[in-house]
């Protein structure tokens, strides 16, 4: 894949997690990494879970949300801030403010939803 992605082209979707989410980069010729938008709403928090063998940043968008990592709150996550949450952790991200909550989701390796743990 090269060039420019357009946002515009891509269609959010939700998910069980309970968030909505917008691939913008998710394939098998890009295998090192992947990156969607993530929008969970006011009150709302994702469902436990872990991605095996793959790590996660999230770069903090709009609003703000309190993490948990292994079972600790590490903060609150605000515009500009970016997580950093380690293969195989347990997490979850729960809307404090009071806007949606939107971040990037930049995963190493790429996704793939066979490493996907709810917990």
């Amino acid at each position: 894949m090269k060039g420019i992605i357009k946002a515009a082209d891509k269609k959010e979707f939700y998910i069980e997690e309970n968030c909505f989410i917008t691939e913008l980069i998710n394939a098998s010729d890009t295998p090192k990494c992947s990156v969607s938008k993530a929008r969970v709403e006011v009150g709302a928090a994702t469902q436990p879970h872990a991605v095996r063998d793959t790590d996660e940043l999230y770069y903090i968008l709009a609003g703000r949300g309190e993490m948990e990592i292994d079972g600790f709150i590490t903060g609150t996550a605000e515009q500009g801030d970016l997580v950093f949450i380690p293969q195989n952790a347990r997490q979850c991200i729960r809307n404090t403010g009071n806007e949606d909550l939107v971040f990037l989701c930049i995963c190493t390796p790429r996704f793939e939803m066979g490493n996907y743990q709810a917990l």
